[in-house]
């Protein structure tokens, strides 16, 4: 699974800040290593010098195997706030995304398919 992270010129892009959020994904999310191909994290600063509550906003994508790619988006007052709760919210899509795709192989068909006439 490679992580990528990106930051907008608002956001101070030092290295040591992508590999401490790379590395924070990483352990959120690194149980899904065998689904996911690629991981982007990208960093903002929504209001820039302007300051505010809860303006860095965190945008994690994940690439999975076999699947439509995945966005969640978190929001906080610093990086690693909005990193975590973003980590989560992926974390909690992927659960689902991969249950629901691993039922669907196991049932051979569509789980949303209603039989329109009755079965008899």
């Amino acid at each position: 699974m490679h992580i990528e992270v990106n930051t907008t010129h608002q956001i101070t892009s030092q290295e040591s800040l992508k590999a401490e959020v790379a590395d924070m994904v990483e352990r959120t999310l690194n149980r899904f290593s065998d689904h996911v191909t690629t991981i982007e994290v990208h960093l903002d600063d929504e209001n820039g010098a302007k300051g505010g509550d809860d303006d860095i906003r965190c945008t994690i994508e994940a690439r999975l195997v076999g699947q439509q790619p995945i966005a969640v988006t978190g929001h906080a007052a610093n990086v690693t706030q909005a990193t975590n709760g973003a980590s989560g919210k992926m974390a909690r899509a992927l659960d689902s995304a991969i249950g629901r795709h691993l039922a669907k192989l196991r049932t051979g068909g569509d789980l949303g398919h209603v039989p329109t006439t009755p079965e008899v």
